[in-house]
């Protein structure tokens, strides 16, 4: 049974929807096992908990 753990800033319902669906696919297509053997947790991290080059992701000016 695939786990895909996928970390991340916050998203939409609708772009985690399609995410685990594509994931879900692409282990379907690839590795021929049972759309319901993929499980796919989404850790989702605000921007103001993580940083990136020395910078805070909330200050960052590229968000």
């Amino acid at each position: 049974m695939p786990i895909v753990t996928v970390q991340q800033g916050p998203r939409s319902i609708e772009a985690k929807r399609e995410l685990i669906s594509r994931i879900t696919d692409a282990f379907v297509d690839t590795l021929k096992v049972p759309a319901a053997s993929v499980q796919v947790w989404i850790h989702e991290t605000p921007s103001e908990s993580w940083g990136k080059g020395g910078v805070l992701r909330a200050d960052a000016s590229d968000l």
